[in-house]
């Protein structure tokens, strides 16, 4: 089957979010304007999330998983289903549901323009904490980077797949895709998706790693793009 679109959903114990997803991303698929399959990366969950994946998988032909060997983090969650994708277009959703699957489709819109289409978290349901740390995140980052992007942070979007999979992996790499792009002479796009409340499972971040862990994360990207070379072939000859 020839797919066009690629869903990665990392997994860290959130066995109380899989048949959630299991629901929304199959009725998703049943409207998505791209034909589209689903990975599951599980980042070494030590719960019972690799058993729920594996029924579910078993049951859509149009989903697939990747278990890693141990817990190694979310940006090495999102870099391997990059490097597994095989479409045209990648794209990243939370297992945690705050953002809805059928959201995609207005990003997907964007791609023939954009090499990257970012949401835009409106009307957040998140705690005032929680807003805060990821207000002064974003402020942050966008003094190192000049991104203009104003919620990095949304975990909806959509990449062509061959700017994904030159994207070079470190910690803390979640917050500076949109950044990424633009260093490969890419074009972003932001759009206004909705939000809503955690259900089910824990938050993975809490306010330090929110907010001060992306000014370390800052100088290695400065770092990085001091080294990048980015090269445009003009002619090939096989």
């Amino acid at each position: 089957m020839k797919y066009e679109f690629t869903i990665i959903v990392p997994i860290y114990n959130e066995e109380d979010n899989i048949n959630r997803l299991d629901k929304e991303l199959t009725e998703y698929l049943k409207i998505a304007t791209k034909k589209t399959c689903v990975l599951f990366i599980n980042d070494g969950s030590k719960d019972d999330s690799q058993i729920l994946l594996e029924q579910i998988c078993a049951n859509n032909s149009n989903f697939s998983y990747l278990l890693f060997d141990k817990n190694y983090g979310l940006t090495a969650a999102i870099k391997a289903g990059f490097d597994e994708a095989t479409t045209e277009l990648v794209g990243y959703i939370d297992a945690d549901l705050q953002t809805s699957p059928l959201d995609f489709n207005l990003l997907l819109e964007y791609t023939p323009k954009y090499d990257l289409v970012t949401g835009i978290r409106i009307n957040r349901k998140d705690s005032g904490l929680k807003k805060l740390s990821s207000t002064l995140a974003n402020k942050i980052r966008r003094s190192f980077t000049n991104d203009g992007v104003e919620d990095t942070g949304c975990p909806l979007k959509v990449i062509k797949t061959n700017y994904a999979k030159q994207i070079p992996i470190f910690k803390g790499l979640h917050r500076f895709l949109p950044a990424m792009i633009l260093l490969q002479n890419g074009k972003i796009k932001q759009v206004p998706v909705q939000h809503f409340p955690r259900i089910a499972g824990k938050t993975k971040f809490g306010f330090w790693n929110r907010s001060l862990g992306p000014l370390a994360d800052c100088f290695a990207y400065l770092w990085m793009k001091h080294k990048y070379i980015n090269y445009k072939v003009d002619k090939r000859n096989y």
